[in-house]
């Protein structure tokens, strides 16, 4: 009984010196998982030129009525006019597709002419727009589907681009080129360093875009409406990568 007291003593002390123990270990590994590593960052770019194999242009059918089915009745004609056309022009059903729809109510506004001069808002119709986007894969023929479209009441004709049928692809090879340029930079780089490439430990990619050599134009004297078919150059799209690799060195 006498030396109970010690044994809780003791105890306490030898849990005191475990306690110790663990937290000096977990921060020494802690430390040894922040210590700053020795690294190189190398950059890299990859870059194609390539011929643009498909067109998009997107335009807008719109008529107005009192009576709301009316001018709906009125826009699916001109769009199955705008369809057959299309056809004709060897232009993929699979490649019109309506992007908006929109029936909006048309007011006009009266002011009374005596106090308190309240307005009234009466109904002038009823706008319903059609919108479609038409993607042209055989280029030789863009200049007449323009026309064609330009004779057959559409509106708000824009947006005419070229871009690749396999852009994803053409990206990945752009991606690949500027790893490549990125991998051999850091070998160049460690050799004239005098140290060895370890495991990549950081990578970045900046943004893909096309860059446009030559602007996709229509030609002034097709206008909407026009006769004349419409010149389009296609010009050359520049695809480009860039990334950033950051490498361990030993």
């Amino acid at each position: 009984m006498k030396n109970h007291p010690r044994c809780k003593k003791f105890l306490r002390i030898v849990l005191a010196i475990i306690i110790a123990i663990i937290v000096v270990e977990a921060f020494d590994c802690d430390r040894r998982d922040t210590e700053q590593k020795d690294t190189i960052v190398v950059a890299g770019k990859g870059e194609l030129t390539v011929k643009p194999d498909i067109a998009t242009i997107s335009f807008s059918v719109m008529e107005e009525n009192m009576d709301v089915s009316k001018a709906s009745d009125a826009v699916n004609k001109k769009i199955a006019k705008i369809m057959d056309v299309l056809k004709a022009d060897s232009v993929d059903e699979k490649d019109i597709k309506t992007t908006d729809y929109n029936i909006y109510p048309r007011y006009d506004y009266t002011s009374a002419q005596i106090y308190p001069y309240r307005g009234t808002q009466v109904l002038a119709g009823y706008d319903v727009t059609q919108s479609i986007t038409v993607k042209i894969r055989d280029l030789s023929k863009a200049g007449k589907i323009i026309t064609d479209l330009g004779t057959l009441g559409v509106t708000n004709m824009s947006g005419l681009s070229f871009t690749e049928d396999k852009y994803d692809e053409l990206v990945k090879e752009a991606r690949d080129q500027a790893i490549a340029q990125a991998r051999t930079e850091a070998k160049k780089l460690a050799k004239a360093l005098g140290v060895r490439l370890g495991k990549i430990v950081g990578y970045s990619e900046g943004a893909n875009y096309p860059t446009y050599y030559k602007s996709a134009v229509m030609d002034s004297s097709m206008g909407m409406g026009g006769a004349t078919e419409a010149v389009i150059p296609t010009g050359e799209n520049k695809i480009t990568s860039s990334v950033s690799v950051t490498y361990e060195i030993k």
